[in-house]
């Protein structure tokens, strides 16, 4: 059942939009409160968040997300299926042909190198953990193609150990919301975690993520049909009309604001 939609409240920025989001002058225990109670209205506008790749364990994870690299979620998960059907674990995947495979995942873009990629980390795999994705970010980290953003997707949504996810959605959402002036994703997530509950890091990644792609656009952000406008200081950054604003929204559940 979708919350009852309410209009958003603002609250007046501090700062120009113009001016960085972050403020050094705010104090650690300032940012940390005001970052926890968006984060639970986060939660209020987006209670549909998920993760959108398609998968039934945690190899099909492992390659959807190396595979959603510059693509989205929806194009991976209509190749998703063939591939699986045919290569349905490591060992399988491992003594694939290259061509084939690349066949497979050409509509996803860059399907050469994503076909090496998965065929490598496959391999890897069935050498070094006897065909099965280990549970741990040390030993993620070490497989072709597989950074702290992939691992941390993994073990998040299919080990159930909490992670942050630092995509491009992410960071730029984070870096809005004043919480953070870093660029590198290692470091962002380093603060990120010293201001969001360790239990709700995974949750938390994916209705920022939602709310990334639903309302606060790179090029537009809705900022008058926000929930989170009366404590981000980039509100006006996007249209701050609320009208103008609702128009931006991908979804209605997006619309139910405060």
């Amino acid at each position: 059942m979708q919350p009852t939609a309410r209009p958003a409240a603002r609250r007046a920025p501090a700062r120009r939009p113009a001016a960085a989001p972050f403020d050094p002058d705010e104090t650690p225990l300032a940012r940390t409160r005001r970052a926890r109670r968006m984060a639970r209205e986060l939660a209020v506008l987006h209670p549909d968040a998920h993760c959108e790749l398609d998968f039934t364990n945690a190899f099909e994870l492992l390659v959807a997300t190396v595979l959603s690299a510059q693509t989205t979620d929806k194009t991976v998960n209509k190749v998703t299926p063939a591939l699986f059907a045919r290569y349905p674990d490591p060992v399988a995947l491992a003594g694939a042909d290259r061509a084939e495979v690349e066949a497979i995942l050409k509509p996803t873009g860059f399907f050469r190198a994503k076909a090496a990629s998965v065929l490598g980390l496959a391999q890897a795999l069935v050498e070094r953990f006897d065909g099965e994705v280990p549970g741990r970010m040390a030993d993620l980290v070490t497989l072709p193609g597989v950074g702290r953003k992939t691992a941390n997707v993994v073990l998040g949504n299919a080990f159930g150990v909490p992670g942050l996810t630092v995509d491009t959605h992410f960071g730029r959402l984070v870096r809005r919301f004043g919480w953070t002036a870093e660029e590198d994703p290692v470091k962002v997530e380093a603060e990120i975690a010293e201001l969001v509950p360790k239990r709700d890091w995974t949750m938390f990644s994916h209705r920022v993520i939602f709310h990334g792609r639903r309302v606060c656009h790179a090029k537009k952000a809705a900022c008058g049909a926000c929930g989170l406008a009366r404590w981000c200081p980039s509100f006006g950054i996007g249209p701050t009309d609320p009208g103008a604003a609702a128009k931006l929204v991908k979804t209605p559940a997006a619309s139910d604001t405060e």
